[in-house]
């Protein structure tokens, strides 16, 4: 596992055991949401303070680690 998807928690109590930023309730969706709507990674981490830049980085490493799948094809 690389080590800033280590930064990565999964805990069925927390967040209804969607993965979170280093076992606080930031959901690494929420990460997502944020830089999809267009925030920059300076704006996050002014908004959210117990956030560093790393977490940021793993929630976009863990977010391309599961759009990583086996794809099947049919056979010819």
């Amino acid at each position: 596992m690389n080590t800033r998807v280590k930064r990565i928690s999964i805990d069925a109590s927390v967040a209804g055991g969607r993965p979170c930023i280093r076992s606080t309730r930031m959901r690494v969706s929420d990460v997502l949401a944020l830089l999809a709507s267009g925030a920059s990674h300076d704006e996050i981490l002014s908004d959210y303070p117990y956030l560093e830049a790393e977490d940021i980085t793993a929630a976009l490493s863990y977010a391309a680690s599961q759009a990583d799948h086996l794809v099947i094809g049919a056979a010819a």
